[in-house]
């Protein structure tokens, strides 16, 4: 799961947290779920945008793994299209 705080629109993340689960859908998760509330408390966030379905693996192409490649760690998401947001 990855929690940004964006405070204007067209603005980069001035924060941003992931949660990682192995072993359960960290989206029913109640103790990840109190963390993400925690974070979002932390910076004074007022309103919420998610998204129902899944976006992709966590990992960052780049940064995780090398660019062009699949995520080592995710293999049911290679060659997988992803929905675009915006």
């Amino acid at each position: 799961m990855a929690v940004a705080v964006i405070v204007a629109p067209d603005t980069e993340p001035v924060a941003l947290r992931r949660w990682f689960a192995e072993s359960c859908d960290i989206r029913n998760d109640a103790a990840t779920l109190e963390e993400v509330a925690v974070f979002l408390r932390g910076h004074e966030v007022h309103s919420v945008a998610m998204v129902k379905e899944m976006m992709g693996c966590p990992h960052e192409e780049g940064i995780d793994y090398p660019e062009g490649e699949a995520c080592p760690a995710c293999p049911f998401w290679a060659g997988r299209e992803r929905p675009i947001v915006g």
